[in-house]
């Protein structure tokens, strides 16, 4: 599964936490968003960033897109306007190990500046631990993992029949958030790669490169 890391400007420099903690579970994340080497003004924001996990998600060419923003809150949102994004809010590994064995979500927000003091690159540890530790989806507890699995196959179909098609939504899209985006090197560079969706990426490269 490829991990995408989508950082915005207000916590940029929570970046390599993020990635140090991914990589103490032995995977390889894709860092696409911003670095904490990069100027705070002028960046990406969580409307950007939430856009970025929408095309990656749909585009198949991430599994996975970690996010956040100063609470968490912003990302969310952001992220959850686009269809087939499941996005949790993470602020602890216990609502990581949750998330991922009930929700078995494809999006994670994390909150990078309230309440992150003293350790808190170690919580982020901890919540990647978690969020790796079991299946995606297993369920708890085990009694009710069918009903849950039911749950989030009935939360995917109204995900389709609740949003635009991805194409029709990036038409209407401001130009000058698409401007931002798609201008961001390594998001480009991963928007160009392999996907499974191969006629919404052929929409992108004809339309916005």
């Amino acid at each position: 599964m490829r991990i995408a890391v989508i950082s915005e400007v207000s916590a940029r420099d929570k970046n390599p936490y993020i990635i140090s903690a991914i990589k103490k579970c032995g995977l390889e994340p894709i860092n696409v968003g911003m670095t904490e080497k990069d100027p705070s003004e002028g960046g990406l924001t969580y409307i950007h960033t939430g856009l970025m996990a929408g095309i990656l998600l749909n585009l198949e060419a991430a599994g996975l897109v970690i996010g956040g923003c100063g609470t968490g809150q912003g990302f969310m949102i952001s992220a959850m306007q686009y269809p087939n994004v499941f996005c949790g809010l993470i602020e602890s590994p216990l609502d990581a190990w949750l998330f991922s064995r009930i929700n078995g979500g494809n999006c994670v927000s994390l909150a990078l500046n309230k309440g992150f003091g003293w350790a808190g690159d170690k919580n982020l540890d901890y919540i990647f631990e978690k969020l790796f530790a079991d299946e995606a989806g297993r369920g708890f507890p085990e009694e009710r993992s069918e009903s849950q699995k039911q749950s989030r196959l009935a939360l995917k179909k109204i995900s389709i029949s609740a949003h635009k098609p991805m194409e029709d939504i990036l038409k209407g899209m401001d130009k000058d958030i698409l401007k931002a985006v798609f201008s961001h090197r390594p998001f480009a560079d991963m928007v160009k790669s392999e996907c499974g969706n191969k006629a919404l990426q052929k929409f992108i490269l004809d339309n916005y490169y």
